[in-house]
């Protein structure tokens, strides 16, 4: 047997581009963390959400319990691990954050 190919998925360059700006807002104005939580309620509120994004929403709600500070939630959004990926994975959740 073969052994696998291991294929990095990298992030397109317009949602690189779009998550460097959320970074760059919520370190400019750390009250936008409210807008991502209202965000967050909304989404949660919806019947019919695709499983994925119930899991980023969960966790998010993990990054947010275990710290308020924008630094780390930034850093937490970067990640190159399982949250990271899957919170960068659904762009609305930072909707209205950036005015484009």
């Amino acid at each position: 047997m073969y052994p696998r190919k291991v294929r990095k998925r990298s992030d397109s360059k317009l949602n690189t581009a779009f998550i460097n700006q959320v970074i760059a807002a919520l370190k400019s104005d750390p009250s936008k963390l409210a807008v991502i939580q209202k965000n967050l309620e909304q989404y949660r509120s919806q019947r019919h959400l695709k499983r994925g994004f119930l899991l980023a929403i969960e966790r998010f709600d993990w990054v947010f319990e275990a710290s308020d500070d924008v630094n780390f939630i930034c850093e937490q959004i970067l990640a190159d691990d399982y949250i990271g990926n899957r919170l960068r994975r659904y762009p609305l959740l930072f909707l209205s954050l950036i005015h484009i």
